[in-house]
C-alpha cells in the first residue's frame, strides 16, 4: 500500500466514526486527493499573467498606490482578505490592507450591474495588519489584524457608518472569522504556530458589543468549547488560557456553510472541516496525503451554487485550488511571474459569476506592488 494511501486511510480512519448519514458519505472521502479539475487544464497565461481554464477572462481592478479607475481613491498597500456584498443590482468588494505602524484599514470598490467600477473609499484606517476577516448576516465586514493583541473591527461596506473596534471577540493574533446563524456564533482563527479555534458568542445576534469568547478543546477525541477567562489577552495570552484547548498551526482563512466551517491552517497544509451539527472535525484536504498540489494553504472562499471551495496560496505555485465536494483538488488558476507574493482575499460577487482576488505584493515583491483582479467566466451552477 502506498504511503499516500496509508496516510489517507489514518485520517479517514480518526474521523470517520464522527460522523453518519450523508455526513458520513462527506467525511469517507476525505481528505481530497489530486484530480482533473471540473474546468479542465490551465492555458496559457494572459495579458496579466494568470493562466485560466478556457472560457474565463481576467483583469485589473485596481493597484495599490494607484488611484482606482473612475474614481478620486487610491488603492491601499498590501491587499489582502476581501469579500462581496449585495448592493441592489451592482455589488462591492473590501480589501483588508495588511500594512502595520497604524497604517492597515479596509478599502472598498462599488461596482454596478455590469459589473463597471463606480466608487471606491476608505471604510477604515489606521488598524494594523489588516489580515482576513469575515462578513455577518448583516452586512457588515470583520476586518481582523494580524497582530499579538490585535482587535477585530466591525466595518460598513457602504461607509456610511464609522467603524468599530470589538474588544469582546478578543484581543489575539486575529486571522479570520465565519458567522454560524444557526448557532448564533462567530467563529475565529489565530494565526500562531499553537493557535487555537474561537468562537465568539454575542449577548445578542446581530451586536458584537458583548458577549462570550471560547476556545475549542479536545479530551480524549472529544470536543467542547471552553470560556476564555480574559478575552483581553494580558498578561497572559488566549491562547494559554485554558487546559486542554485544541492546537492548530497557524490558522488562516474560514468559511461557513450548511452546519460546517471550513478553515485552513498553514502550517501544516491542511484544510480542515468543523461540523458544528456534530460537534466533530475532521481534515479536508493534507498535502503529505493528497501529494501537494496545493501547498501555503491560507485564504479560503467557497461558491454558493455548487459547494465548491476556493483555497488562495501564500507561496505555492501563487494558485487559487477548487477542492470539489466529490473531494477532487485541482489548480483552477495560476499566476505567473510573481514568486515573491501570495493570493489573497478570493470572494465571489453575489451572482457567482466573478470572482475577485488579489496579488499582495505583485511583480514588485513589495507591499507598494499590490494587485486586485477579477476573474469572469462560465463558474458551475450545477453539478
Amino acid at each position: 500500500m502506498e504511503r499516500r494511501s496509508l496516510l489517507r486511510a489514518a485520517v479517514v480512519g480518526a474521523g470517520a466514526a464522527a460522523f453518519s448519514g450523508s455526513l458520513w458519505r462527506q467525511a469517507a472521502a476525505y481528505p481530497a486527493l489530486p484530480g482533473t479539475s471540473p474546468y479542465g487544464s490551465l492555458r496559457s497565461a494572459d495579458v496579466n499573467g494568470i493562466m485560466l481554464p478556457a472560457g474565463f477572462t481576467s483583469r485589473v481592478i485596481a493597484r495599490s498606490t494607484q488611484t482606482v479607475p473612475g474614481t478620486n481613491h487610491t488603492w491601499h498597500k498590501a491587499p489582502d482578505g476581501g469579500e462581496c456584498f449585495a448592493d441592489g443590482t451592482g455589488w462591492i468588494y473590501v480589501s483588508n490592507a495588511e500594512v502595520g505602524s497604524g497604517g492597515g484599514g479596509v478599502s472598498a470598490v462599488k461596482f454596478n450591474s455590469n459589473a463597471q467600477i463606480t466608487d471606491a473609499y476608505t471604510i477604515l484606517s489606521g488598524s494594523n495588519r489588516n489580515c482576513a476577516g469575515g462578513s455577518t448576516p448583516w452586512n457588515t465586514w470583520l476586518s481582523c489584524e494580524e497582530v499579538s493583541t490585535g482587535y477585530v473591527y466591525e466595518t460598513d461596506p457602504w461607509g456610511v457608518n464609522a467603524a468599530v473596534r470589538r474588544p469582546a471577540m478578543g484581543r489575539f493574533n486575529h486571522e479570520a472569522a465565519a458567522s454560524d446563524p444557526v448557532r448564533k456564533v462567530i467563529y475565529l482563527t489565530e494565526d500562531a504556530s499553537d493557535g487555537c479555534f474561537y468562537r465568539f458568542v454575542p449577548t445578542t445576534w446581530g451586536d458584537l458589543s458583548s458577549g462570550t469568547l471560547q476556545v475549542l478543546k479536545e479530551s480524549s477525541g472529544v470536543l467542547s468549547w471552553a470560556n476564555v477567562p480574559d478575552p483581553d489577552g494580558s498578561p497572559t495570552a488566549t491562547r494559554d488560557q485554558v487546559s486542554g484547548a485544541k492546537l492548530f498551526k497557524g490558522g488562516e482563512g474560514c468559511w461557513y456553510r450548511n452546519d460546517i466551517c471550513y478553515f485552513t491552517t498553514k502550517g501544516d497544509n491542511r484544510v480542515w472541516a468543523y461540523n458544528a451539527s456534530a460537534n466533530t472535525i475532521a481534515v479536508v484536504y493534507d498535502d503529505n496525503v493528497s501529494g501537494a498540489p496545493l501547498t501555503g494553504v491560507d485564504n479560503i472562499t467557497a461558491s454558493a451554487a455548487v459547494g465548491d471551495l476556493y483555497v488562495a496560496e501564500d507561496g505555492g505555485n501563487m494558485e487559487i485550488c477548487i477542492i470539489t465536494p466529490d473531494d477532487i483538488v485541482a489548480p483552477f488558476l495560476r499566476i505567473t511571474g510573481q514568486s515573491s507574493s501570495e493570493i489573497t482575499g478570493p470572494a465571489f460577487n453575489p451572482a457567482g459569476n466573478r470572482l475577485y482576488f488579489s496579488s499582495q505584493r505583485g511583480t514588485s515583491g513589495s507591499s507598494s506592488g499590490g494587485i486586485t483582479y477579477e476573474v469572469t467566466g462560465p463558474f458551475r451552477t450545477s453539478l
